[in-house]
């Protein structure tokens, strides 16, 4: 599955604009609805959380129009990535205790590693990825 959309294009620093925001939402939706239909219920709040982050990730720091989202399920793996096209490689970071921001990567770095999953970056710095067991209860 792949849902390719538009984005406002921003600079560094500007706010997200609400419609963006909304493709976020969008896209968590989405997960959900494909992880259920695929018997894999239990896993939705931890991609949902990836997924959120990835998207937002991409649409923060892009500074381009175009994010493509994806989800592929393949035998017992969930593949999940965001592609912005920006060039550069997003990487953990640590964010200051009271900062606002930052924690992003961090937090699917987080989750990833408690489903036994891995995380990366494409070579050219466009796509943020990651590889799940596809398990839980109601398989």
């Amino acid at each position: 599955m792949e849902a390719n959309f538009e984005i406002a294009r921003r600079s560094p620093g500007e706010p997200i604009p609400g419609q963006d925001a909304r493709r976020v939402q969008g896209m968590r939706r989405l997960t959900r609805a494909r992880l259920n239909h695929c018997g894999l219920s239990s896993m939705c709040d931890s991609a949902a959380l990836i997924v959120s982050e990835l998207v937002t990730n991409a649409i923060q720091h892009s500074g381009g129009t175009q994010i493509t989202f994806r989800m592929q399920l393949q035998e017992d793996l969930l593949y999940l990535a965001v592609e912005s096209g920006a060039s550069g490689k997003p990487a953990v970071r640590e964010a200051d205790n009271d900062a606002e921001h930052g924690r992003g990567l961090q937090l699917v770095e987080y989750v990833v590693a408690a489903l036994d999953g891995i995380w990366g970056v494409s070579d050219d710095g466009t796509t943020v990825w990651c590889l799940l067991p596809a398990k839980g209860g109601d398989q």
